[in-house]
């Protein structure tokens, strides 16, 4: 009797320190994961002062790789808001044959390497390519050039409005639409009264993924830009070419840059969530 009363005792302090345990190490590990990197980011971008880490930020290679960087997120993130709605608004309100083949085709960005994804597109539009040959012929410049980098970082962005969006309307089902038919609206104002207010939050939960992945994008616009210094460099390679060519400090100058959109984007995100609970 003495024994299981003792272990029914020592049953909830067992169960407890689990849980603490577990904590500890998430704090641990968000500590040397995520806020220790964070820190020294901006400890070497500011360790030589304010004016030096000016000077870095302001260099004309620098402020075009952010003015092309904030240039293909201003592109890229409307047409994948479009492109997500259409999608989510497709597989949830209409029932067809290869509707779950769709979905799995939106989603195939996310199984893709970037890399992949960039020679795909070096063998389909460069010079050598399939249609390498007609676009020469005919002076299209995809490659190597804004348009390419922008259809490289579609390709990688582009299921993330769309996986946030459908569950929602899934979920809500189609009553109050059709019902905003029967009362005589149009298309558009069924749209723009019933359906957007009621996916505005996963909406926007989407656009701030799809922002944050369009701006840190480096895998394949890596393989189709060219890395050519002041004309198709984005941030996260000029981050890479000024710390190839030993200037550390320039490189964790323009690093802050893609750290403070990051941090942003992580309180919007978080912003939205509490929105949406």
């Amino acid at each position: 009797m003495t024994t299981a009363i003792t272990t029914g005792a020592l049953a909830p302090q067992r169960s407890a320190l689990v849980p603490r345990l577990l904590i500890g190490l998430a704090v641990v590990m968000t500590l040397v994961l995520v806020v220790v990197p964070l820190v020294y980011i901006f400890w070497r971008a500011f360790g030589q002062g304010w004016a030096v880490w000016q000077a870095n930020i302001l260099h004309p290679n620098t402020l075009h790789a952010i003015w092309l960087t904030t240039l293909i997120a201003l592109i890229v993130v409307p047409l994948n808001v479009g492109f997500g709605i259409a999608a989510a608004w497709l597989v949830a309100r209409f029932r067809f044959p290869g509707r779950k083949f769709v979905m799995a085709l939106v989603e195939i960005p996310f199984s893709i390497s970037p890399i992949i994804a960039g020679i795909c597109y070096l063998l389909l539009y460069g010079r050598q390519g399939l249609l390498g040959p007609w676009l020469a012929a005919h002076d299209i410049q995809i490659l190597f050039a804004l348009p390419g980098i922008v259809m490289v970082t579609l390709f990688v962005t582009a299921p993330f409005v769309a996986r946030e969006v459908l569950p929602l309307m899934q979920a809500q089902g189609s009553e109050q639409e059709q019902a905003a038919v029967t009362l005589g609206a149009s298309g558009w104002q069924v749209f723009r009264r019933v359906t957007l207010p009621n996916i505005r939050w996963a909406l926007l939960y989407g656009a701030v993924l799809c922002t944050a992945r369009a701006v840190g994008e480096f895998g394949a616009v890596s393989v189709v830009s060219g890395n050519i210094r002041g004309q198709t460099n984005t941030l996260p390679l000029q981050i890479e070419l000024l710390y190839n060519d030993y200037n550390a400090v320039g490189a964790f100058a323009a690093a802050t840059v893609l750290t403070t959109i990051a941090v942003l984007a992580l309180i919007s995100k978080a912003f939205v969530e509490a929105r949406r609970s």
